[in-house]
């Protein structure tokens, strides 16, 4: 499995290169995309993941399938799906002037937990592993997974803008912090 690069590495700090549209269903980026998922889900507390934490410098991220129990118990329901959300080449087309600080945590910047100023509402258009376009809006966690996963791709990690950073190290965990990008 893939393992999850820590924040020294340089891939983390580059932007990040579109995939081709043509080459969305071919064996390469499908591999990749798996690989994405499984090392996602090896991670309990992960929510989302980004190419570039894998180590591929490509505008890619997926989100898991547990972001929809978590927004079940959140009073927006516009996340249904039983699975993992793949976006390719994303663009966030919106963002609410509203915002707030949202604590955060990332699976590249273990084991550190800030607040991030975020938009409350965020609209995403993006590819989806079948070469498929579509856009999403989402409020709530969601809308701040799209903002953490988009810095992501741009080079950009939560720790260049938080607030109030401390370490919380596993054994310490409250479920405060049981959600990480």
């Amino acid at each position: 499995m893939k393992k999850i690069v820590q924040r020294d590495e340089p891939v983390l700090r580059n932007t990040a290169t579109p995939v081709p549209l043509a080459e969305i269903l071919s064996p390469k980026i499908q591999k990749i995309i798996s690989e994405m998922k499984e090392s996602l889900a090896s991670q309990d507390d992960g929510v989302a993941i980004a190419a570039p934490q894998i180590g591929y410098p490509l505008r890619i991220f997926v989100v898991s399938k547990k972001v929809a129990h978590i927004m079940k118990k959140s009073p927006t329901k516009d996340y249904t799906t039983g699975e993992d959300v793949v976006y390719i080449n994303p663009i966030i087309s919106k963002l609410s002037k509203d915002k707030q600080l949202m604590e955060e945590g990332c699976l590249s910047v273990r084991y550190l937990y800030g607040k991030v100023r975020r938009s409350k509402k965020a609209t995403i258009e993006a590819y989806n592993e079948h070469g498929k376009k579509f856009t999403a809006g989402a409020s709530g966690i969601l809308a701040q997974i799209f903002q953490h996963e988009t810095d992501h791709l741009n080079g950009i990690l939560f720790i260049d803008k938080a607030k109030q950073i401390e370490e919380i190290l596993p054994e310490h965990m409250s479920h405060h912090h049981d959600h990480t990008h």
